[in-house]
């Protein structure tokens, strides 16, 4: 390269890699910030952008934004792209025909020329310099937009530029099939191959100007925002009670893009519209008034609502992480003090609240039909959904952690004429209309006002209600962390232990005290629960799962993180209907998780970061 190239032995690999990148970077502020690297010598920094190029997995891309192949920019947008095209024209004769949607949120990176509108723009540039028909957002939306969208239209495919909740500095690169779903394998290493042959830039693909001049481009928001309020009309079943109801509920949107859409959807079930949180309600990539953007980590993100809610008079608070596919909810208990609902509490109101409903508008036909219905959840997620369902007459159904499982089940059972009521995962994502088949937290926020709405008018709180549900169908108390590990062999050899713990291939049968009666490793395909010991989850080798379920009703999970450097555990005690001690059930689920760290974790645990507890 023409500037000083990087001189530690064995950077031959690396030289490359920086000359290849400015061969094909175009955007000056990238290209600039590898330039200064090099001349400074900063073979570290070089090594972290260039060393690896960032994985297309089942969720697409998520990194920082930045220069290099490590990174999300100008750059590997367009050679994601390319990739993604190539790859769908193999599979769509029709692709020129139907065509693709790209959304984006609010996210911006100043110092790399970076944002998500930017990003949308050169995903279209791509495509519309292959012929493809491009429906771009002219707006940042909420990701459900996209696989409604992509459903509504009957498009090939879907691209969704946002990082979600991630902080401020990261972006990413999510993909819808044309079933409306996120991608499953075959197809994230279909694309994979096809963005490593088609890295060198074509011509067109950076000229966003012509491509948003290009006939073949069009903007479906007033549309697609119409439709889709529309759409989660149907599941509106207290019109005249909403109508009515003078239930205060303050909401907010966490600096992204909810604000606007969750208005419409309380108008579109004639609630009241909540109260927006005035220093969150606009987007702003800073996440100013938040250490991380996301409503899971709980009374620090939500210290604005509190305290809005206390002015107005409000029992209950709605909040959306920055793309708004997740929703959190809190309410204000007689003590004064705020519950944050956890995602499996949450799962097991509106998973309630949509039988409900359901049984409402069938009327008397319900019990004929109700062998069809369905329900999900990820197998991490709270059992309480198969304890109504074994008493209600429905299905329920585990699949693996993730909505790319949940959305494609779903769509196989509607096409086989079966009823998808609700989905969700324990990580605050519910799907509540198969009119969307990933997490939606716009359509969740208008169906939880109006829960709230009907349980106000019986003068019953949600903690109340969530009590109901727990003494008709059993207590479901959970308890979930992780530990951070940086370190792949300690990880590695957790696991290995943990398969190997009494000899070659065998698991633990007690854990201090505590009987284990069935093992299920989604990582080799074992499962002691099946009469051939083999699992009927698909399995996978590049990550690691244990599942240990115990004699005393408790489920255990552990589980390493796609996307951060996380060992997750998730535990749960399923207790019988009519035992309601929940001081002992908790002291139980309590010893039983002490019991899991001391024994599951323990040789390892020099090497692992406890979780540090948001404050």
């Amino acid at each position: 390269m023409a500037e000083k190239g990087p001189e530690s032995p064995g950077d031959v690999t690396l030289d490359n890699a920086v000359k290849q990148w400015l061969e094909f970077d175009k955007n000056s502020k990238t290209a600039e910030c590898v330039r200064e690297m090099v001349k400074a010598g900063n073979i570290a920094e070089l090594q972290k952008c260039f060393s690896a190029r960032m994985e297309f997995g089942t969720a697409g891309l998520r990194a920082a934004m930045g220069p290099g192949v490590s990174r999300m920019n100008d750059l590997t947008i367009i050679q994601t792209t390319q990739g993604f095209c190539r790859y769908l024209e193999q599979c769509f004769e029709d692709l020129k025909t139907r065509g693709v949607v790209i959304g984006f949120d609010a996210r911006e990176h100043t110092a790399s020329g970076a944002s998500s509108k930017r990003f949308a723009s050169l995903a279209a540039a791509v495509f519309i310099s292959r012929g493809v028909p491009v429906h771009l957002f002219s707006v940042f939306t909420p990701t459900p937009y996209v696989p409604f969208t992509v459903s509504h239209l009957n498009l090939c495919a879907g691209i969704m530029v946002t990082a979600s909740h991630n902080p401020k500095q990261d972006n990413g690169y999510k993909v819808y099939w044309e079933n409306g779903a996120q991608i499953i394998s075959p197809h994230d290493k279909g694309i994979s191959s096809a963005i490593e042959e088609n890295l060198e830039p074509w011509a067109e693909s950076w000229d966003t100007e012509a491509a948003l001049q290009s006939a073949l481009l069009k903007d479906p928001y007033q549309d697609i925002h119409r439709e889709y309020m529309q759409s989660i009309q149907q599941h509106c079943c207290y019109r005249e009670l909403n109508k009515s109801s003078e239930v205060k509920i303050v909401h907010t949107s966490v600096h992204g893009v909810g604000h606007v859409f969750v208005q419409d959807a309380f108008k579109a079930f004639d609630l009241r519209p909540p109260y927006a949180v005035e220093e969150q309600k606009d987007p702003d990539p800073d996440f100013p008034t938040v250490v991380y953007p996301n409503p899971e980590e709980g009374a620090g993100v939500l210290n604005l609502s509190f305290a809005l809610a206390d002015r107005e008079g409000a029992t209950v608070v709605l909040a959306n992480d920055p793309d708004a596919d997740r929703l959190a909810i809190a309410e204000k208990q007689p003590s004064g003090e705020w519950k944050v609902f956890s995602g499996n509490e949450l799962g097991a109101l509106l998973g309630w609240w949509m039988f409900q409903c359901w049984k409402q508008k069938q009327g008397e036909q319900y019990k004929s039909l109700v062998k069809d219905v369905y329900m999900l959840a990820s197998t991490v997620s709270s059992k309480i959904l198969r304890a109504i369902a074994l008493k209600e007459g429905f299905h329920f159904e585990e699949t693996l952690t993730g909505f790319k499982w949940m959305g494609n089940r779903a769509c196989q059972l509607l096409e086989q004429g079966k009823t998808v009521l609700f989905a969700f995962e324990e990580a605050i994502g519910y799907m509540c209309s198969p009119a969307v088949l990933d997490k939606d937290g716009v359509s969740a926020a208008a169906i939880a006002g109006e829960m709230i709405s009907y349980l106000t008018s019986k003068n019953i709180s949600l903690s109340q209600q969530l009590e109901a549900i727990y003494n008709e169908y059993g207590y479901h108390i959970t308890s979930n962390s992780y530990f951070i590990c940086h370190n792949q062999d300690t990880i590695r050899q957790l696991f290995e232990r943990l398969r190997n713990y009494d000899g070659e291939n065998t698991y633990p049968k007690d854990c201090q005290g505590f009987a284990i009666t069935a093992v299920r490793d989604l990582t080799t395909g074992h499962d002691s629960s099946q009469p051939d010991n083999k699992a009927i989850l698909p399995t996978s080798k590049s990550s690691q799962m244990i599942t240990f379920t115990f004699a005393n009703g408790g489920v255990a999970t552990m589980r390493t993180s796609g996307t951060e450097p996380k060992i997750k555990y998730y535990t749960e005690l399923c207790a019988a209907p009519g035992n309601s001690d929940v001081t002992q059930l908790n002291s139980e689920l309590n010893s039983l998780v002490d019991a899991i760290i001391q024994n599951f974790f323990q040789p390892e645990k020099n090497n692992l970061i406890a979780r540090q507890e948001s404050s």
